[in-house]
């Protein structure tokens, strides 16, 4: 792509890892960069060409007016590409996790990009472009004290798959994109959200589960992460792709769980006790109050 090309490109979630590492990337190759972010105050530092859009994806009008922005600034040369990337991870035993956790798991990574992608498929077509989703490995297989997260990464799989068909008429492609571990404070703030909220539930609960979560903790604690810049470098490349593919693999670690997927029930969950040192914790005994 030329540098002087001005095709525009709407990225959710741009002031995190992936989406700022994508947004810096599609500016330097010279697309119109329009960096989406709850809180265009707390921005990061990114080229001027890059034109913040404050949006949030949980609020319906929110994404209303980011729409009309774009679309005000961007006349009727469309967009190239609209990524769905902004997410939280909300993690724990799912006993334990908080209504409200787990509504805004969904309000965010399911139901804020089925509102972005309406509000901003009239910009698609004019601009003959494609739908880019960020999703996670444990869309495929689900993984224990992540059941938030993986449950919301199914079903923007789900409505990825669904869309695919219904937008062909248009040749809208619909993408999604795999990252493996990233660098990335999204984790940290799993953590510290997980860490409150087992702080408020029931103490007795919660020690059902400690020697589940260390182990589940030192397993994590041992994975490698990437750079959010191998997750950017294929969002480029989608854009850029004459037919994209309908899934990419954006890092060599989430590429098991694939294989994992396919394999029967019963030996998958056993494989998941083991890879994440659950196989040595004895079972627990309920006791029955007199």
């Amino acid at each position: 792509m030329a540098k002087e090309s001005k095709q525009g490109v709407f990225i959710t979630g741009a002031s995190g890892g992936i989406g700022g590492a994508a947004a810096r990337t599609l500016a330097r190759r010279g697309y119109r960069v329009y960096a989406g972010m709850r809180s265009t105050s707390k921005a990061p530092s990114f080229d001027a060409d890059i034109d913040l859009i404050e949006v949030d994806v949980t609020e319906p009008e929110s994404v209303q007016a980011a729409a009309q922005e774009v679309t005000a600034r961007q006349g009727r040369a469309g967009l190239r590409a609209v990524i769905n990337n902004a997410g939280i991870i909300i993690q724990g035993p799912l006993e334990l996790v908080p209504t409200s956790d787990l509504v805004r798991q969904f309000a965010v990574n399911v139901f804020g990009p089925a509102e972005v992608t309406r509000a901003f498929l009239p910009l698609l077509r004019q601009g003959a472009g494609r739908l880019i989703n960020v999703s996670a490995p444990t869309a495929r297989v689900a993984v224990p004290f992540a059941a938030p997260i993986s449950a919301s990464k199914a079903a923007l799989e789900s409505f990825s798959d669904a869309l695919r068909v219904e937008l062909a008429p248009w040749n809208i492609p619909v993408s999604i994109v795999v990252p493996g571990a990233i660098e990335s404070s999204i984790f940290v703030k799993a953590g510290e959200a997980s860490q409150a909220a087992m702080k408020s539930a029931d103490p007795q609960r919660v020690a059902l589960y400690v020697p589940q979560l260390e182990a589940v903790a030192r397993a994590l604690g041992a994975q490698k992460s990437s750079s959010p810049q191998t997750v950017a470098d294929v969002i480029l490349k989608i854009v850029e792709a004459k037919h994209p593919s309908a899934r990419y693999i954006a890092n060599s670690d989430a590429r098991p769980f694939g294989m994992i997927s396919r394999l029967p029930v019963g030996l998958r969950d056993r494989l998941l006790t083991r890879l994440l040192g659950l196989n040595n914790i004895p079972t627990g005994e309920v006791r029955k109050s007199s």
